[in-house]
């Protein structure tokens, strides 16, 4: 690489993390704060907290590092056009092609962090996250043990505890059920514990009453018991463990997919492959992005209103072609065999660059034909 594309490759590395920076300390804050409300509405401690914000921080990065990229490459090339370096690079006999070469180096060395995250990364922490908030869901205790308050865990499932004690006896509980065929039932127990078990807690209740109403005859039966054990299968019923997703496997798992994954997953081969394809597509983002923020900055000159029109003619393409990437991962999930669908991105970016600078070539297209001055003077 020569001086020049060395210096513009620089400013682009920099500019790239201070805005990577802000991005993601915004959007982490405002996942963190949405993640806040829920775990600690669910009683979870701050640890808890933390490692379920940490495990959803190379997602965030995932997304925001084509941004990053993109919004340092209209900044680097819109500050060159303003401090005249640009003019400087063309009359070196630099052109819009030749000036691409640190563009894209650039937008490659980004794709090679975008990579690791979409291959490597992002699958290992979805599994993690996965995996910690189903043991949060299945954290009854924390679900559940709120003095004083009346909670509705599941449909038709009625919870109350009066009173918790150090030692985490609970008193004075209540818990009132209807299934589907509009039976109740009541249940209230002087004291109770909740024994963690496997697969689900179980609720031991002392000294109680059960109370039973059918119907439609709506008939009342009473029992009195001394211990009482209740399953608390129906309080989990939304929180089932899922089957694996095939986003939360490894690039190199889906490429050649045993049958015992496939039968784990529920997904066909052609799934995996798209999946495959889709964070292939998605690795190349940085690299047409960055290169089109150049491209539609070059059709304008130097202007002392700045490069409005062109930074609004990058930010609109960029929206396009992530619009055609958005829309094309939609259409393939019920056709995942015509994966080739989802480097419609990349293909037309390439063209979409290709024009614009070919475009930037040629200013005379956008030139006004000035009238020829008339040969004579009337006197």
């Amino acid at each position: 690489m020569s001086r020049i594309d060395r210096y513009v490759l620089s400013q682009l590395i920099t500019l790239f993390g201070v805005f990577s920076l802000i991005l993601i300390s915004i959007y982490w804050v405002n996942r963190a704060i949405s993640l806040f409300d829920w775990l600690i509405a669910d009683g979870q401690s701050a640890w808890v907290f933390l490692e379920v914000v940490a495990l959803s921080l190379p997602y965030v990065m995932q997304l925001v590092l084509p941004v990053s990229a993109f919004a340092a490459a209209v900044y680097v090339t819109n500050r060159l056009s303003a401090e005249s370096e640009r003019v400087v690079i063309e009359a070196a006999g630099i052109g819009g092609f030749r000036l691409l070469r640190p563009y894209l180096v650039f937008g490659l060395i980004v794709a090679v962090l975008v990579g690791m995250l979409a291959h490597f990364l992002v699958p290992v922490s979805r599994a993690e996250l996965d995996a910690k908030r189903s043991e949060i869901s299945r954290d009854v205790a924390a679900r559940l043990i709120v003095e004083g308050k009346f909670l509705n865990p599941s449909a038709g499932v009625t919870f109350y505890i009066r009173e918790i004690t150090a030692a985490g006896e609970l008193r004075n509980v209540f818990l009132h059920e209807t299934d589907a065929t509009g039976r109740t039932t009541t249940y209230t127990a002087e004291r109770a514990y909740i024994v963690n078990d496997d697969p689900a807690p179980k609720l031991v209740m002392f000294d109680g009453l059960l109370q039973t109403v059918s119907d439609p005859a709506q008939r009342l039966s009473t029992v009195s018991f001394d211990d009482l054990t209740y399953d608390m299968d129906d309080f989990l019923a939304g929180d089932s463990a899922p089957r694996i997703g095939v986003r939360e496997l490894g690039t190199h798992r889906l490429v050649q997919p045993s049958d015992e994954l496939l039968r784990a997953t529920g997904a066909s081969a052609a799934d995996f492959r798209l999946e495959a394809h889709r964070r292939m597509s998605q690795t190349l983002a940085p690299v047409i992005y960055s290169g089109v923020a150049l491209a539609a900055l070059m059709l304008g000159g130097f202007s002392r209103f700045g490069l409005w029109r062109q930074i609004a003619l990058a930010i609109g393409l960029v929206i396009v072609l992530w619009g055609i990437g958005s829309r094309a991962e939609d259409l393939l999930r019920a056709q995942p065999e015509y994966w080739g669908g989802l480097y419609l991105q990349f293909a037309a970016g390439v063209a979409t660059i290709a024009a614009l600078l070919w475009l930037a070539r040629t200013p005379a297209l956008f030139r006004r034909r000035r009238a020829a001055p008339d040969s004579e003077v009337p006197a």
